[in-house]
């Protein structure tokens, strides 16, 4: 199933979406900004996202900006994910993401009332 596109409303929330509201991308900006992690094998590892997928999450966070690729040695090439001012900026969004999840998803509200 395709997902449905937000890039035509007007609204910053929608448009926000756009960038930061796929499956995985949360994450990958939790790993890179809230963790650290800035290479492809330290994230891939992390979250145990396929490769593939990684690597085309990684591709749209550079193109959007939110990320921007540096390559760190030649043979063989490889490269790090560096959070952009930008994704820095969606640092208090992440945070409170995980605060709302600590009060209010089950896993962690179950042990909050043991």
């Amino acid at each position: 199933m395709k997902r449905k596109s937000f890039e035509h409303m007007a609204c910053p929330i929608a448009q926000s979406l756009e960038l930061v509201g796929e499956w995985w991308t949360p994450l990958i900006l939790r790993d890179t900004v809230l963790i650290g992690l800035t290479r492809f094998d330290d994230i891939q590892n992390n979250l145990g996202i396929a490769p593939t997928v990684l690597t085309s999450r990684l591709n749209r966070l550079v193109e959007s900006g939110l990320l921007e690729r540096r390559q760190y040695t030649d043979r063989p090439p490889r490269f790090e994910y560096i959070p952009s001012p930008a994704a820095q900026d969606f640092r208090p969004v992440l945070e409170a993401l995980a605060e709302w999840g600590d009060k209010w998803t089950p896993q962690h509200s179950a042990d909050a009332s043991a």
